[in-house]
């Protein structure tokens, strides 16, 4: 094998590898304000996108499909963390709005995940995180089609 193609093939093992790793860090730390990492995933993004995003669009952001979110909101929403409310501009959609409570539960888990960061990353330099971020991008920003779109 090719030293590049060995370089790529650990390189694509490790993101594996380290985003389990870091679903792991974030879902104990997460532990002491009482929810998951998975319904923690759509209060963070919905904190940082601001109120009144679309379940479609809060999916795509989480990273997994709506009847998945669909049952995550629900338990949000139970908790009294989400509304969901009509679109205004499309009466089939739906937004997400915090509450105050899901602000103050959001603000805090921010606040909680920047700490895990800073220790998590610590011996790391701005330098080599912007490398890393410059390589990951290009996953977004391939031009090889991904499965679901290839299968439409």
């Amino acid at each position: 094998m090719h030293e590049i193609e060995a370089l790529r093939r650990a390189l694509t093992a490790q993101l594996l590898q380290a985003g389990r790793q870091w679903r792991r860090v974030a879902e104990r730390e997460l532990e002491v304000l009482g929810i998951s990492e998975a319904c923690a995933a759509p209060l963070l993004w919905t904190h940082r996108l601001g109120g009144g995003v679309r379940q479609v669009t809060l999916a795509s952001y989480v990273g997994i499909e709506g009847p998945s979110l669909v049952r995550l909101l629900d338990q949000l929403t139970t908790s009294g963390l989400i509304e969901r409310r009509d679109d205004p501009t499309d009466r089939r959609a739906k937004t997400i709005w915090l509450t105050a409570a899901g602000e103050r539960l959001a603000a805090r888990i921010e606040d909680l995940l920047t700490e895990v960061r800073s220790r998590v990353l610590a011996g790391v330099s701005a330098s080599d995180l912007e490398a890393a971020l410059r390589v990951l991008k290009l996953f977004d920003d391939s031009p090889v089609p991904v499965a679901e779109e290839v299968s439409s």
